[in-house]
């Protein structure tokens, strides 16, 4: 699936109706192919040419040529952001820290962003979402993961949160799909779901981690965070802090990339 989808708690099936089991591609020919909201779990890809490939997504048990190599993928991600450590953490105090390390991460982004030219913080780049989306994204995931499963609120999410396509009921648990807010006004959300985080993680204790999320009933999203504990919770917004970020500066280099020489 796309890292615009990501969510590193989705449970195996979610992705169900959207996928075509046991398809067949033999002597085909996908140079260039793109593949987006699939679910490619159990494929087995059988003498396939893969050069200057990209793999972006929720991947486990990844086997290429004989070898496993997610262990490897993940122990080099953990060294390239050590971040990540303190993000699976069971610690308060490591889960403080993981929080303020993201919230400078995204400063420093955020001051790239305002230096470059008007207009950049609604480009899209290679098709992914901008980088107002891209917050309007996380405004989401605060609502969901954290007010709705951590703190058991029943209360709407805010009308600028930007869901992916596939959540359901959207307009009815508050979002509003023809919002275009600006920067500023993301930015102001932002700031304020920041701190109800903060203040959150300096006074919860490992025993109120431990517990089982309070998820109220209902349809609201995410349904499969029934059973999940809160820290379980607590990754999912951290991660999604961490990954989202690392996309919008994958898409800002590539906005900010001269564009190829013209060749006659």
């Amino acid at each position: 699936m796309s890292e615009k989808a990501l969510a590193y708690a989705w449970p195996s099936g979610v992705l169900t109706s959207f996928s075509n089991r046991s398809a067949r591609f033999e002597d085909q020919d996908l140079t260039e192919a793109e593949f987006r909201e699939c679910d490619l779990t159990r494929a087995r890809l059988i003498g396939v040419v893969m050069q200057d490939a990209v793999i972006d997504g929720l991947v486990s048990n990844l086997v290429v040529n004989g070898v496993e190599v997610t262990s490897y993928v993940e122990a080099e991600l953990d060294r390239r952001h050590p971040v990540r450590l303190l993000i699976r953490s069971a610690d308060p105090a490591d889960l403080r820290e993981a929080s303020r390390q993201l919230r400078a991460e995204w400063a420093a982004t955020l001051g790239r962003l305002q230096g470059m030219p008007q207009g950049s913080e609604h480009q899209r780049a290679g098709g992914e979402w901008s980088a107002v989306q891209t917050l309007r994204h996380l405004v989401f995931v605060h609502d969901s993961w954290f007010r709705r499963c951590c703190l058991g609120s029943a209360e709407p999410f805010t009308p600028i949160g930007l869901a992916c396509e596939f959540v359901p009921d959207q307009q009815e648990q508050g979002l509003d799909r023809a919002a275009a807010p600006s920067l500023g006004e993301v930015l102001a959300v932002r700031e304020v779901q920041g701190a109800e985080l903060e203040r959150w993680l300096s006074a919860v204790t490992p025993g109120e981690l431990s517990a089982p999320a309070p998820v109220p009933a209902g349809r609201g999203w995410p349904p499969y965070a029934r059973g999940k504990s809160v820290l379980e919770c607590v990754h999912v917004v951290l991660g999604e802090e961490w990954a989202h970020h690392g996309f919008c500066v994958r898409d800002l280099d590539l906005l900010g990339r001269p564009p190829p020489t013209a060749v006659p």
